[in-house]
């Protein structure tokens, strides 16, 4: 069962992001959030116009009410919980302290989710760093039939190819606690490219739109349907 904490904070989001669709504005705009992580990997490799191009698309087009701004959180950081959806990024190495570990797990186990994003290199390093958070736990590969590519916009085969890098086929994973998803990691799909600019990685228009597209299936299933989770 989830903590009535991780109910309160998926409830409250869904009430903030349904605010714009039912004339209601709210003063505490539900926000999505960059992780600062420790290491000496770039995590703020996206950090311009990714998010921020996101949270437009997803406004424009799920008609949520996202605050404009991306937020920049620590894994110690006390107001955490305020973000209940957390992006991270990055090529490089990435290490968690053992607050950082303990911290992550109560924020997945109240509610939170994370969605990270292999910007090409992360995969060594993010995969032991995760298992320190829920060793119990291993990450499941998604098939093309899972709802999440299935939302507002349908991807027949799965996870969008956004930039090539050594040709290897795109892949979601995901981490469930209790039934529920609390992480999706993107694999060489590099989404967060995407989403950025086009004329900063030279991406084509519809490259460009197909990772946003990808996005916002990600907020849809996440935080707007009546997500049960199927395995």
């Amino acid at each position: 069962m989830q903590s009535t904490f991780g109910v309160m904070i998926r409830f409250g989001l869904f009430l903030i992001l349904c605010f714009h669709t039912l004339g209601v504005h709210s003063q505490n705009k539900a926000s999505l959030a960059l992780v600062k992580y420790n290491g000496g990997g770039d995590w703020y490799a996206n950090l311009d116009t990714s998010i921020p191009n996101l949270i437009e698309f997803c406004n424009d087009n799920l008609e949520t009410d996202l605050d404009k701004d991306q937020a920049i959180v620590e894994l110690t950081d006390n107001d955490l919980y305020l973000h209940p959806f957390l992006h991270l990024t990055g090529h490089g190495n990435i290490i968690f302290s053992d607050a950082e570990v303990q911290n992550l797990r109560t924020y997945f186990t109240s509610g939170g989710f994370l969605h990270i994003d292999d910007n090409y290199g992360l995969d060594e390093f993010i995969r032991p760093e995760i298992a320190k958070v829920f060793p119990e736990l291993e990450f499941v590969e998604l098939p093309a039939s899972h709802p999440i590519f299935h939302q507002k916009y349908d991807f027949e085969n799965g996870l969008p190819k956004i930039h090539e890098h050594d040709n290897i086929r795109p892949q979601a994973f995901a981490l469930y606690h209790e039934g529920r998803m609390v992480c999706l990691y993107t694999f060489e799909s590099d989404l967060g490219d995407g989403w950025e600019d086009p004329r900063i990685h030279n991406d084509t228009e519809q490259n460009h739109i197909e990772a946003l597209q990808m996005g916002a299936n990600i907020i849809q299933y996440v935080f707007i349907n009546d997500e049960t989770n199927e395995e």
